[in-house]
């Protein structure tokens, strides 16, 4: 049986209000700068499908939060919408309505599982006597999926839009997967803010040195090598990696599970406030600009 649940914009708009007010205040940097123009609504869906429509057999879950724009008194809001489908979807969904992709996204998810339980199955009968998961044989040993989904506004103010994509997942066994996909917009010109927009040639060894030392204060360590035992590799090659955040405090770099870490661990955060990297950034950029430097 699959169970398909859809929740309306309509019905999430109390929680929409909510969410608005929260990004705001946690925005607030106080100045005479007020929020970006930027309005957003919410899809979210939850899904159940399981194999042969069997309720006994394994089944797959998704769940879907989708917070998008749909205005903004400067930049296009079609633009916008077609920016968060990509970076949340996956290109192939950015031509539909914000609505229709994240149907299509769960309808293919599902479809997706249907062909791995398939897949498993004809690898069976090939191989009757193989075991692939610790269970007992036959189609009821396929693993259970589940997914979710989810979009975070960050911070929405001084001309940029901040937002984070959240995905976990897992495809069978005790270990899930986190991880998070970071993007800034200057809606000023409608295009993604990247490191190259906001620092001056030469800021990765300079970058680095801040990085290695949030890491080491968050861990309460004194050396690279303790933070080795503690699960960490390649550290003192970490380099700034294009997955951050701008709020109204610095830049925020997060590493997800297996950049530099083991699966085990959280994925790093580092935050670097402002008056830190001062001298790193170029003049008139989206950073400088918040860190009031101008």
């Amino acid at each position: 049986m699959e169970a398909y649940h859809r929740k309306s914009v309509l019905m999430l708009s109390p929680v929409i209000l909510l969410f608005v007010i929260t990004c705001s205040r946690q925005g607030r940097l106080g100045t005479s700068n007020a929020e970006n123009s930027v309005r957003f609504d919410t899809v979210s869906l939850t899904a159940r499908h399981h194999l042969d429509g069997d309720t006994a057999k394994p089944c797959c879950n998704i769940k879907v939060k989708f917070i998008y724009p749909v205005g903004n008194g400067k930049a296009v809001p079609d633009m916008l919408q077609q920016f968060f489908i990509r970076n949340t979807f996956g290109a192939p969904y950015d031509t539909l309505t914000p609505p229709e992709a994240a149907d299509a996204y769960v309808r293919n998810y599902i479809e997706n599982y249907t062909a791995d339980a398939k897949t498993y199955r004809d690898d069976e009968t090939e191989d009757p006597d193989a075991d692939h998961t610790g269970h007992h044989h036959g189609e009821s040993s396929f693993y259970s999926y589940y997914e979710d989904l989810s979009v975070s506004i960050v911070y929405n103010r001084h001309g940029i839009l901040s937002f984070q994509v959240k995905q976990s997942n897992n495809k069978g066994g005790a270990a899930s997967y986190d991880s998070f996909h970071n993007y800034v917009l200057n809606l000023q010109t409608g295009r993604q803010v990247m490191e190259s927009d906001l620092f001056d040639a030469g800021y990765d060894t300079a970058l680095q040195r801040l990085i290695i030392a949030s890491l080491l204060d968050q861990a309460r360590v004194k050396s690279v090598e303790e933070l080795e035992d503690l699960g960490f590799f390649g550290v003192r090659e970490i380099i700034p990696n294009s997955n951050f955040l701008l709020n109204g405090e610095g830049i925020i770099y997060i590493y997800n599970k297996g950049e530099y870490s083991a699966y085990q661990l959280d994925a790093p955060q580092v935050f670097i406030p402002y008056e830190l990297i001062r001298s790193l950034l170029k003049q008139n950029s989206v950073a400088s600009q918040i860190a009031g430097l101008q």
